[in-house]
């Protein structure tokens, strides 16, 4: 697989147009603005798809499932890393491999879990044709986490779950801060988890929309 630069839709320009917009959006930490800038949403998308790759839209690739929107990843990504520096990050739900790499550019070591295999395959070759070394990608069933990995300085859920669960809080850091879809359909909100020497702590942030966290391994 051969990353390349991007001419027209998938140039720079388009990519600085989509930084541009967040910042009127309400994101405001410089690196994860810059983490955006820098990682190339194109290169995730089939062909077919990459000419909207920049547009404020979830996008499919494959196998039921999407690509978040470029303003939910930038959200979700600001409020895990709360304008610290993150060493340890946990992200369930994967897919192409695209909120990987730019959790990878704001965290040394990121553990990425996705169900399904055709979609593990794919980020993995995406990733390691864009040079991005320090995500591991594990084909796993990311329900309740991955405590071989923990304590993480944050985790991140990519699919809506019912609520959530403790074991997976347990696996913060203590100032940890895990952010997930909590709800089913229509009714889903982002949810803020911070651990604290006394307990957890939840704030309900905004609306958002997911697809279902699913069980076992596809």
């Amino acid at each position: 697989m051969t990353v390349q630069a991007g001419i027209g839709m998938t140039s720079m320009r388009t990519r600085m147009r989509m930084i541009e917009r967040l910042q009127k959006e309400g994101i405001q930490d410089p690196q994860v603005l810059a983490a955006m800038e820098a990682v190339p949403r194109h290169v995730f998308l089939e062909d077919a798809f990459q000419i909207r790759a920049y547009d404020e839209t979830p996008l499919p690739i494959g196998h039921g499932q999407t690509i978040s929107s470029p303003y939910t990843v930038a959200r979700t990504c600001e409020l895990a890393c709360a304008g610290r520096p993150l060493e340890r990050v946990l992200e369930i739900g994967g897919g192409c491999g695209y909120q990987a790499a730019v959790l990878a550019r704001l965290a040394p070591k990121v553990v990425s879990l996705e169900r399904i295999a055709g979609l593990v395959g794919k980020a993995r070759a995406t990733l390691r044709a864009l040079r991005i070394n320090n995500v591991l990608i594990k084909n796993a069933d990311g329900t309740l986490g991955y405590p071989a990995g923990a304590p993480y300085d944050a985790i991140v859920v990519a699919a809506a779950m019912p609520f959530i669960p403790e074991p997976l809080k347990a696996q913060l850091k203590p100032g940890g801060r895990l952010v997930a879809p909590v709800g089913l359909g229509a009714s889903q909100r982002l949810i803020l988890v911070v651990a604290r020497s006394t307990g957890y702590v939840e704030r309900d942030m905004e609306a958002v929309k997911f697809v279902p966290l699913l069980p076992g391994v596809g």
